[in-house]
């Protein structure tokens, strides 16, 4: 019995401890992991700009754009090690062929058969301040109109132009 009580607490401490939780900015995207007392103190005192460069999609149309996640999980994460969320400053500015995955449902039916499953992430992004900015190159090139993305994209002249006027506004790119 003793055998199999230690064999249970060693296989389960570890998912209790290291399993990935549920945030409070948008708790339905950017499950994040807990990092008890790091070394690299987060600064919770000034504001935290950020522009994510999302270029690419994945294979499977039917799951959320883990890269247009991360910009939940940053917001979960930040919160959750007490940044305020007034300093969390987030874009995204999405071209190639991320630009199929900020597309209505419509036209995401009518593409993939199904209904956008990055609909809802993106309208909880928009709604928690974030900025959703389509690449107006990748736009024309994929003959992408303004009718058939989601309502909270935002068009630019191109993604270098948003990437390079976010930097300018002191956003830190990230790139994965």
């Amino acid at each position: 019995m003793k055998k199999n009580l230690a064999t249970y607490f060693i296989f389960t401490i570890p998912f209790l401890f290291f399993s990935q939780k549920k945030g409070n900015v948008i708790p339905e995207y950017g499950k994040t992991y807990n990092v008890v007392n790091p070394d690299y103190k987060t600064d919770t005192l000034h504001d935290l700009k950020v522009v994510f460069d999302i270029g690419r999609t994945f294979a499977d149309s039917s799951k959320v754009n883990p890269l247009i996640n991360t910009a939940a999980r940053f917001l979960n994460m930040h919160e959750g090690a007490g940044v305020s969320t007034e300093k969390l400053k987030v874009a995204l500015v999405i071209h190639g062929s991320a630009a199929y995955d900020i597309l209505n449902n419509e036209n995401y039916k009518t593409k993939y058969g199904i209904d956008n499953p990055n609909a809802k992430l993106v309208s909880a992004l928009s709604e928690k301040g974030a900025h959703i900015i389509l690449c107006g190159q990748t736009a024309a090139y994929r003959n992408i109109t303004k009718t058939k993305t989601l309502p909270e994209v935002q068009y630019a002249l191109s993604a270098m132009t948003a990437l390079v006027q976010l930097q300018n506004e002191n956003y830190r790119l990230i790139n994965f």
